[in-house]
Protein backbone atom coordinates (compact mmCIF):
# COMPACT_ATOMS: atom_id res chain seq x y z
CA UNK A 1 0.00 0.00 0.00
CA UNK A 2 1.26 3.50 -0.71
CA UNK A 3 1.91 5.28 2.17
CA UNK A 4 2.51 8.93 3.69
CA UNK A 5 3.30 11.15 6.59
CA UNK A 6 0.90 14.27 7.66
CA UNK A 7 3.20 16.45 9.44
CA UNK A 8 1.82 18.64 11.95
CA UNK A 9 3.94 20.16 14.98
CA UNK A 10 2.50 19.27 18.53
CA UNK A 11 0.52 22.61 19.14
CA UNK A 12 -1.48 22.37 15.67
CA UNK A 13 -2.17 18.67 15.95
CA UNK A 14 -4.20 19.27 18.58
CA UNK A 15 -5.73 22.55 17.53
CA UNK A 16 -6.78 20.15 14.22
CA UNK A 17 -7.68 17.31 15.86
CA UNK A 18 -10.82 16.70 13.90
CA UNK A 19 -9.33 17.87 10.24
CA UNK A 20 -6.19 15.20 11.19
CA UNK A 21 -8.94 12.14 11.47
CA UNK A 22 -10.50 14.05 8.12
CA UNK A 23 -7.62 13.66 6.51
CA UNK A 24 -6.06 10.22 7.68
CA UNK A 25 -9.84 9.19 6.49
CA UNK A 26 -10.00 10.51 2.93
CA UNK A 27 -6.86 8.80 1.97
CA UNK A 28 -7.89 5.33 3.59
CA UNK A 29 -10.71 5.64 1.40
CA UNK A 30 -8.62 5.49 -1.51
CA UNK A 31 -6.53 3.21 -0.14
CA UNK A 32 -3.38 5.81 0.94
CA UNK A 33 -2.27 4.88 4.64
CA UNK A 34 -1.50 8.25 6.40
CA UNK A 35 0.07 8.76 9.79
CA UNK A 36 0.33 11.43 11.58
CA UNK A 37 3.78 12.49 12.28
CA UNK A 38 4.59 15.56 15.00
CA UNK A 39 7.33 17.64 13.47
CA UNK A 40 9.02 17.72 17.09
CA UNK A 41 9.30 14.14 16.25
CA UNK A 42 11.47 14.77 12.89
CA UNK A 43 15.52 15.46 12.82
CA UNK A 44 16.47 16.24 9.35
CA UNK A 45 20.09 16.76 8.10
CA UNK A 46 23.24 15.07 6.50
CA UNK A 47 24.78 11.99 8.59
CA UNK A 48 27.69 10.29 6.52
CA UNK A 49 27.31 12.68 3.83
CA UNK A 50 24.13 11.69 3.32
CA UNK A 51 20.59 13.26 3.55
CA UNK A 52 18.53 11.73 6.72
CA UNK A 53 15.84 11.86 8.19
CA UNK A 54 15.49 10.59 12.28
CA UNK A 55 12.15 9.58 13.61
CA UNK A 56 12.29 9.85 17.81
CA UNK A 57 16.21 9.53 17.27
CA UNK A 58 16.27 6.73 15.20
CA UNK A 59 16.15 5.50 11.33
CA UNK A 60 12.91 4.69 10.01
CA UNK A 61 11.73 3.78 6.72
CA UNK A 62 10.28 6.07 4.88
CA UNK A 63 6.67 6.80 3.40
CA UNK A 64 6.17 7.44 -0.35
CA UNK A 65 4.99 10.90 0.11
CA UNK A 66 4.15 13.39 3.10
CA UNK A 67 2.19 16.57 2.95
CA UNK A 68 4.10 19.12 5.04
CA UNK A 69 1.52 21.42 7.42
CA UNK A 70 4.34 23.00 8.69
CA UNK A 71 5.83 26.39 6.84
CA UNK A 72 9.10 24.95 6.93
CA UNK A 73 10.71 24.72 2.96
CA UNK A 74 13.85 23.19 4.30
CA UNK A 75 11.99 20.15 5.76
CA UNK A 76 10.39 19.94 2.29
CA UNK A 77 13.17 20.30 0.67
CA UNK A 78 14.97 17.49 2.63
CA UNK A 79 12.12 14.81 2.07
CA UNK A 80 12.54 15.49 -1.24
CA UNK A 81 16.41 14.64 -1.28
CA UNK A 82 15.64 11.70 0.04
CA UNK A 83 13.04 10.32 -2.73
CA UNK A 84 9.46 11.65 -1.29
CA UNK A 85 6.91 12.95 -3.01
CA UNK A 86 6.05 16.44 -0.70
CA UNK A 87 2.92 18.47 -1.03
CA UNK A 88 3.22 21.40 -1.19
CA UNK A 89 6.87 21.00 -2.52
CA UNK A 90 9.56 22.69 -1.06
CA UNK A 91 9.63 25.43 -4.30
CA UNK A 92 5.53 26.03 -3.41
CA UNK A 93 6.74 26.40 0.16
CA UNK A 94 9.54 28.75 -0.64
CA UNK A 95 7.69 30.84 -2.56
CA UNK A 96 4.30 31.58 -1.20
CA UNK A 97 5.50 31.44 2.52
CA UNK A 98 7.85 35.12 1.45
CA UNK A 99 5.19 37.43 0.38
CA UNK A 100 7.95 39.58 -1.22
CA UNK A 101 9.15 36.39 -2.99
CA UNK A 102 5.42 35.98 -4.23
CA UNK A 103 4.55 39.65 -5.22
CA UNK A 104 7.61 39.22 -7.11
CA UNK A 105 6.85 35.76 -9.13
CA UNK A 106 3.29 36.72 -9.55
CA UNK A 107 4.73 40.09 -10.74
CA UNK A 108 6.06 38.31 -13.83
CA UNK A 109 2.64 37.25 -14.94
CA UNK A 110 1.20 40.31 -14.99
CA UNK A 111 -1.48 39.92 -12.32
CA UNK A 112 -3.13 42.95 -10.99
CA UNK A 113 -1.86 44.19 -7.39
CA UNK A 114 -1.43 47.28 -4.98
CA UNK A 115 1.99 49.37 -4.96
CA UNK A 116 4.07 47.11 -2.91
CA UNK A 117 7.31 48.02 -1.58
CA UNK A 118 9.84 45.59 0.28
CA UNK A 119 11.71 46.99 3.46
CA UNK A 120 14.39 45.37 5.61
CA UNK A 121 13.15 45.65 9.19
CA UNK A 122 16.46 46.32 10.84
CA UNK A 123 17.35 49.64 8.99
CA UNK A 124 14.03 51.49 8.62
CA UNK A 125 14.18 55.03 7.01
CA UNK A 126 12.82 57.75 9.39
CA UNK A 127 9.53 58.94 6.75
CA UNK A 128 7.98 55.68 5.19
CA UNK A 129 7.93 56.12 1.33
CA UNK A 130 4.27 55.41 1.16
CA UNK A 131 1.30 57.80 2.17
CA UNK A 132 -0.51 57.13 4.83
CA UNK A 133 -2.48 54.95 5.91
CA UNK A 134 -1.20 52.51 4.66
CA UNK A 135 -0.90 48.35 5.84
CA UNK A 136 2.79 47.14 7.15
CA UNK A 137 2.80 43.20 6.67
CA UNK A 138 5.80 40.88 8.22
CA UNK A 139 6.98 38.85 4.68
CA UNK A 140 6.57 35.67 7.02
CA UNK A 141 2.73 36.40 8.84
CA UNK A 142 -0.10 34.42 8.01
CA UNK A 143 -3.26 34.13 8.99
CA UNK A 144 -3.75 37.95 9.46
CA UNK A 145 -1.03 38.07 12.13
CA UNK A 146 1.61 40.15 12.14
CA UNK A 147 -0.16 42.65 9.72
CA UNK A 148 -0.12 46.43 10.85
CA UNK A 149 -2.45 49.65 9.68
CA UNK A 150 -0.58 52.84 10.07
CA UNK A 151 -2.43 56.06 10.04
CA UNK A 152 0.57 58.27 11.46
CA UNK A 153 4.07 59.09 11.94
CA UNK A 154 3.86 58.60 15.26
CA UNK A 155 2.66 54.92 14.31
CA UNK A 156 4.79 54.56 11.84
CA UNK A 157 7.81 55.48 14.51
CA UNK A 158 6.53 53.04 17.15
CA UNK A 159 6.58 50.27 14.65
CA UNK A 160 10.08 50.81 13.45
CA UNK A 161 11.77 51.66 16.91
CA UNK A 162 9.73 48.93 18.55
CA UNK A 163 9.30 46.09 16.41
CA UNK A 164 11.89 43.58 15.37
CA UNK A 165 10.27 41.96 12.13
CA UNK A 166 13.29 41.27 9.52
CA UNK A 167 11.59 41.86 6.77
CA UNK A 168 8.06 44.02 5.72
CA UNK A 169 6.11 44.83 2.84
CA UNK A 170 4.29 47.89 3.11
CA UNK A 171 1.09 48.22 0.63
CA UNK A 172 -0.89 51.19 0.03
CA UNK A 173 -4.83 51.13 0.99
CA UNK A 174 -6.83 51.75 -1.89
CA UNK A 175 -9.05 49.11 -2.01
CA UNK A 176 -12.04 47.81 -0.12
CA UNK A 177 -10.89 47.58 3.58
CA UNK A 178 -12.41 44.12 5.52
CA UNK A 179 -12.92 42.79 2.49
CA UNK A 180 -11.21 39.78 0.14
CA UNK A 181 -11.18 36.99 -1.43
CA UNK A 182 -9.85 33.49 -1.07
CA UNK A 183 -9.87 31.02 -3.85
CA UNK A 184 -9.09 27.14 -2.64
CA UNK A 185 -6.85 25.67 -5.20
CA UNK A 186 -6.07 21.92 -5.71
CA UNK A 187 -3.57 20.81 -8.36
CA UNK A 188 -4.83 22.91 -11.60
CA UNK A 189 -8.47 22.65 -10.42
CA UNK A 190 -10.45 25.44 -8.92
CA UNK A 191 -12.31 24.15 -6.07
CA UNK A 192 -14.49 26.78 -4.63
CA UNK A 193 -14.44 30.59 -3.55
CA UNK A 194 -14.66 32.22 -0.47
CA UNK A 195 -15.53 35.98 0.26
CA UNK A 196 -14.65 37.04 3.44
CA UNK A 197 -15.81 40.14 5.10
CA UNK A 198 -15.39 42.50 8.45
CA UNK A 199 -17.40 44.99 9.71
CA UNK A 200 -14.96 45.57 12.60
CA UNK A 201 -11.09 45.40 11.19
CA UNK A 202 -9.52 46.08 7.60
CA UNK A 203 -8.74 42.59 7.55
CA UNK A 204 -11.33 39.89 6.67
CA UNK A 205 -9.92 36.49 7.77
CA UNK A 206 -12.78 34.35 9.42
CA UNK A 207 -10.50 33.17 12.50
CA UNK A 208 -10.24 37.17 12.99
CA UNK A 209 -14.03 37.56 13.41
CA UNK A 210 -15.15 37.76 9.75
CA UNK A 211 -18.05 36.64 8.12
CA UNK A 212 -17.72 34.11 5.05
CA UNK A 213 -19.99 33.70 1.85
CA UNK A 214 -19.83 31.58 -0.95
CA UNK A 215 -18.73 33.31 -3.92
CA UNK A 216 -19.02 32.54 -7.55
CA UNK A 217 -16.33 33.62 -9.68
CA UNK A 218 -17.42 35.16 -13.43
CA UNK A 219 -15.02 34.08 -16.29
CA UNK A 220 -12.93 36.68 -16.21
CA UNK A 221 -12.09 35.99 -13.21
CA UNK A 222 -11.40 32.14 -13.49
CA UNK A 223 -8.70 33.16 -16.45
CA UNK A 224 -7.08 35.54 -13.93
CA UNK A 225 -6.87 33.14 -11.65
CA UNK A 226 -5.86 30.20 -13.99
CA UNK A 227 -2.98 32.68 -15.21
CA UNK A 228 -1.82 31.59 -11.32
CA UNK A 229 -2.42 28.17 -11.43
CA UNK A 230 -0.86 27.20 -14.26
CA UNK A 231 2.79 28.98 -13.50
CA UNK A 232 2.97 26.74 -10.06
CA UNK A 233 2.72 22.94 -9.07
CA UNK A 234 0.30 23.54 -6.34
CA UNK A 235 -1.07 20.33 -4.51
CA UNK A 236 -3.33 22.00 -2.44
CA UNK A 237 -3.35 26.43 -1.64
CA UNK A 238 -5.56 29.38 -0.94
CA UNK A 239 -5.35 32.58 -3.34
CA UNK A 240 -6.19 35.20 -1.80
CA UNK A 241 -7.35 38.56 -3.46
CA UNK A 242 -8.45 42.01 -2.48
CA UNK A 243 -10.84 43.95 -3.92
CA UNK A 244 -10.49 47.22 -5.73
CA UNK A 245 -13.20 49.92 -5.61
CA UNK A 246 -14.70 48.72 -8.70
CA UNK A 247 -15.09 45.04 -7.92
CA UNK A 248 -11.71 44.17 -9.51
CA UNK A 249 -9.89 41.50 -7.85
CA UNK A 250 -5.95 42.49 -6.75
CA UNK A 251 -3.95 39.44 -6.03
CA UNK A 252 -2.96 39.66 -2.19
CA UNK A 253 -0.85 36.73 -1.11
CA UNK A 254 -0.68 32.71 -1.61
CA UNK A 255 -1.41 30.82 1.19
CA UNK A 256 0.57 27.56 1.66
CA UNK A 257 -0.54 25.32 4.57
CA UNK A 258 -4.11 26.45 4.03
CA UNK A 259 -6.94 24.96 6.20
CA UNK A 260 -10.64 25.13 4.81
CA UNK A 261 -13.05 25.77 7.43
CA UNK A 262 -14.68 28.71 5.72
CA UNK A 263 -15.33 26.75 2.27
CA UNK A 264 -16.13 23.86 4.69
CA UNK A 265 -18.87 26.47 6.45
CA UNK A 266 -20.67 27.95 3.18
CA UNK A 267 -20.43 24.74 1.15
CA UNK A 268 -20.35 20.87 1.26
CA UNK A 269 -17.65 21.03 -1.11
CA UNK A 270 -15.31 18.16 0.17
CA UNK A 271 -11.97 19.77 -0.79
CA UNK A 272 -9.71 16.92 0.98
CA UNK A 273 -11.51 14.55 -0.83
CA UNK A 274 -10.37 16.35 -4.19
CA UNK A 275 -6.88 16.85 -2.67
CA UNK A 276 -6.31 13.07 -1.64
CA UNK A 277 -7.04 12.13 -5.41
CA UNK A 278 -4.32 14.25 -6.68
CA UNK A 279 -2.25 13.29 -4.51
CA UNK A 280 -2.92 9.28 -5.69
CA UNK A 281 -2.66 10.59 -9.03
CA UNK A 282 0.41 12.41 -8.48
CA UNK A 283 2.06 8.88 -7.08
CA UNK A 284 0.23 6.64 -9.61
CA UNK A 285 2.07 9.29 -12.39
CA UNK A 286 5.32 8.56 -10.58
CA UNK A 287 5.26 4.53 -10.57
Amino acid sequence: MTTGWLIYSKKDAIENNSYIEWFIEEASKQHLQLELILRESLSVGIIRNQPCVLLEGKSVKLPNFSIVRTVEPLLNKQLEELGMQVFNSSRISEICNNKAKTYIEVMKLGIPMVDTLFMNGVNFMEHPPLPFPFVLKDVMGRGGSQVYYIESEQQWNSFRLENQIYQVVLQNTNVKLGKDLRVFVVGKEIIGAVLRESNSDFRANFKLGGTASLYLLNRSEETLIQKIIDHFDFGMVGIDFLIGHNGELLFNEIEDVVGSRTLSAVSSVNILEKYITHIKTKMDQDT
